[in-house]
């Protein structure tokens, strides 16, 4: 039994279900924090009714998609992650994340990586004033998000290593790096202090967790025996009733 703590992305897992009937599902299956990706599109009061009544916390919720890659729109992301910050203080979400933009063609990596980097050095000072993490994405390309720029945890983590600080870090989805790179553990424990959030999905399909080749107990152990204790974020797209696979996992972290 690990000692980490489930979050499930209500927009994957219950999705196409009304919000209110999704946070109570999420409840009933003995989970006690939810995430989802847009705040801009909500009802922030509704949102705040629906935790409250169900005595759930909020995990994490996304800045607005802005490139980071693209010098040019910086201003714009800043001001997406200023508004981001203000409703994430509402929600009492502590956690925003960050995609970084597909890759620019005709630029290089280098100067993408740079104006990326440049990018969240100037976010550094809302994001530690206000004590919210910012962590940013690697997604997978070869099936999900082709022509994204931030594909390898390495660059990731090399990223947060330059930006240097502690309100910065990467959210490790462990179904895109699978396909991505492989190595999970090693990648993962190597480099526990740059993490701040995970996601989990069965791979091949991005289903239920007990679909598929990853043995996600194990990693859980891993992750727990370098001290994490945040959150996992389940999103998944359930193959059977979304509840059932949420209590057969959740009792994983003693739900």
């Amino acid at each position: 039994m690990t000692q980490l703590k489930p979050s499930v992305c209500i927009d994957a897992v219950f999705e196409g279900i009304p919000f209110e009937l999704a946070i109570q599902q999420v409840q009933a299956a003995g989970v006690t924090a939810f995430e989802f990706w847009g705040w801009w599109d909500r009802d922030l009061a509704a949102i705040e009714a629906a935790r409250d009544q169900q005595g759930l916390e909020i995990s994490a919720c996304c800045t607005k998609f802005i490139s980071l890659v693209d010098s040019a729109l910086r201003d714009s992301y800043l001001e997406g992650l200023e508004q981001s910050i203000h409703a994430a203080k509402r929600l009492r979400c502590n956690t925003l994340i960050s995609q970084v933009g597909d890759a620019i063609p005709g630029i290089s990596r280098a100067d993408q990586h740079a104006a990326l980097v440049a990018g969240l050095r100037e976010a550094r000072s809302m994001l530690e004033a206000s004590g919210i993490m910012l962590v940013i994405e690697p997604l997978n390309e070869l099936i999900d998000h082709q022509g994204y720029y931030l594909v390898r945890s390495e660059e990731a983590f090399q990223i947060i290593d330059e930006v240097g600080s502690a309100n910065v870090k990467v959210v490790f989805d462990i179904y895109h790096q699978q396909i991505s790179e492989g190595q999970l553990i090693a990648n993962i424990t190597s480099n526990i202090d740059k993490i701040g959030h995970f996601h989990a999905a069965g791979n091949p399909g991005r289903h239920e967790l007990t679909r598929g080749e990853l043995h996600y107990p194990s990693i859980f152990d891993a992750i727990g025996a370098t001290g994490y204790r945040g959150f996992v974020g389940l999103e998944y797209w359930p193959v059977d009733d979304a509840s059932i696979g949420l209590r057969e996992v959740s009792s994983w972290f003693g739900g």
